[in-house]
């Protein structure tokens, strides 16, 4: 490796090792907690270096933002050989539930903060030309998944768009009331299930099993 392709690995490693600090940091005090200098000073850094490759501490977020929808993109795009629609639309379900224990962290940035959506509003409107390009092809994936389980009889009067952001507010909702803890503490010593099956688990079955009848 020569000398060029050494600095630009050194680069790319800094910028995914600040990356990776903030989200840490972020999600453990907040983001108005977090500053540019205290990122800095976890990585052993100045400030200064930061500023090289992020402006401010809304760019660092949103970068963290742009990687998560990707993960969780690239997960989809693996789905795309199911035929079935029906079949495929419990798939992305259950992608999207593991995506969310799996990457709490990321979950929390992309759906539970407020601050990621505030930078798209600002910097990243239909007016600039840009829109929201990694959003927008996760929830397209979903609407052209509903939209094809119409086409087979499913979801009859429904209009497709509305429906889908019924499925997928189900689904978050499921998801942060998990990761926060809050699913399994209102249905712990209730009874609700069986043992051996999770509060989300059972949650999700019976999600689907509403949405299996509405054909």
């Amino acid at each position: 490796m020569g000398i060029k392709e050494r600095k630009e690995r050194h680069k790319e490693d800094l910028k995914q090792l600040i990356l990776d600090t903030a989200k840490s940091l972020f999600t453990r005090y907040g983001y108005e907690a977090t500053s540019i200098r205290k990122i800095a000073a976890e990585i052993e850094f100045s400030p200064t270096t930061i500023y090289l490759y992020y402006k401010d501490k809304s760019d660092i977020i949103y970068a963290l933002h742009q990687e998560g929808f990707k993960l969780l993109s690239d997960r989809f795009v693996t789905l795309s050989n199911v035929e079935h629609p029906f079949e495929r639309l419990k798939a992305m379900g259950r992608t999207y539930i593991q995506f969310a224990l799996e990457n709490s962290d990321f979950y929390e940035l992309m759906f539970i903060m407020r601050e990621p959506l505030d930078f798209l509003d600002t910097h990243c409107g239909e007016m600039d030309g840009d829109g929201w390009p990694e959003g927008d092809a996760t929830f397209n994936s979903l609407i052209m998944t509903i939209m094809q389980c119409q086409e087979y009889g499913y979801f009859k009067g429904h209009e497709t768009k509305t429906f889908a952001l019924l499925v997928w507010s189900t689904v978050h909702g499921l998801c942060s009331l998990t990761v926060h803890g809050h699913l399994e503490h209102i249905v712990k010593n209730r009874q609700f299930f069986d043992s051996g099956i999770s509060a989300m688990e059972a949650s999700f079955n019976s999600f689907l099993q509403m949405l299996e009848s509405m054909k």
